[in-house]
């Protein structure tokens, strides 16, 4: 089985430089996350080994109790940073996400409602919409409606696919003949990095596996687009749960990450991949040679 790797993919420099912020904290026991630092369970699990509290990220109307909170690289709203003005602040968060505040700020100022393309409720839209209460959140095209206003401004959460951003944005423009609709491209290079590898990578192989937490918008991103292809997927975060039985028949499987997913869980499904490879009957293998059971970087 030939393991082809996505050219772009895992960990973002967002969330590389979050994680270090958070193993550079000398008293972890006096810092609560606010949420998930990322959306890998392995990742939390290690914070939370350092002594690290957590506290979820539907809890947000509740004040911790340790002296110091870091916020994650999803970043958080202004109104939610007022109510913690008597804690430790360590921020986080992903430059990226806070020219997405910066680009909301200043559109309001100049008296547009704004449009934001992406997950209703994922803790970085509400880093926006708790803000400014009055923002339309769209999650497809269809969730576009007709008298949204007559200044509209058009942004993104970071990790939303460029196509879907781009779709959306025209639906809206179309809805509102009348109106002054402007676009504000807000995704993240190394989003759409990712998603440009993952769209080459899916006309070269038969199934796709991709590594990355249940939670992580990016991952499911990703799968969403094999999806889209009509190609069988599997979305893991940990190599105990690839199974044989899941692969007989297949000589091509695409591998690709999340933002939130480290080199090691990546590099640990793929040494199982290759295990799966060479354990397979060579009945299995549809006469490829031996000599092609390995991996090697797509490009």
């Amino acid at each position: 089985m030939l393991v082809i790797q996505a050219q772009a993919m895992g960990m973002c420099f967002g969330v590389e430089d979050a994680i270090a912020s958070a193993h550079s904290q000398k008293k972890p026991q006096d810092v609560t996350i606010l949420g998930e630092i990322v959306h890998n369970r392995g990742v939390q699990r290690d914070l939370l080994e350092r002594g690290f509290a957590s506290q979820p990220e539907d809890s947000r109307e509740q004040i911790p109790d340790t002296p110091a909170v870091l916020v994650t690289a999803h970043g958080i709203s202004e109104s939610y940073r007022a109510r913690l003005q008597d804690k430790q602040i360590i921020d986080t968060t992903c430059p990226l996400v806070t020219k997405v505040h910066k680009v909301a700020q200043r559109h309001r100022q100049m008296g547009y409602r704004l449009v934001l393309v992406g997950k209703p409720g994922h803790v970085e839209v509400l880093g926006i919409t708790e803000d400014y209460p009055e923002t339309v959140v769209l999650a497809a095209p269809e969730a576009a409606q007709a008298g949204m206003g007559p200044r509209l401004a058009v942004l993104a959460q970071t990790t939303t696919p460029s196509d879907l951003f781009e779709s959306t944005f025209e639906r809206v423009a179309a809805l509102h003949p009348d109106s002054e609709v402007v676009k504000i491209d807000t995704v993240c290079r190394p989003t759409k990095q990712r998603q440009q590898a993952i769209t080459q990578l899916l006309k070269r192989v038969q199934a796709l596996v991709v590594v990355g937490g249940a939670h992580s918008n990016n991952t499911l991103r990703l799968c969403e687009q094999a999806r889209k292809m009509g190609l069988p997927h599997l979305r893991v975060e940990e190599p105990e749960e690839l199974k044989i039985e899941w692969f007989r028949g297949l000589h091509l499987v695409g591998l690709s990450a999340g933002t939130s997913t480290p080199s090691r869980a990546i590099a640990a499904v793929h040494r199982r991949l290759l295990e799966i490879g060479r354990a397979l009957k060579p009945e299995t293998r549809r006469g490829i040679p031996n000599k092609l059971f390995t991996s090697r970087a797509y490009s």
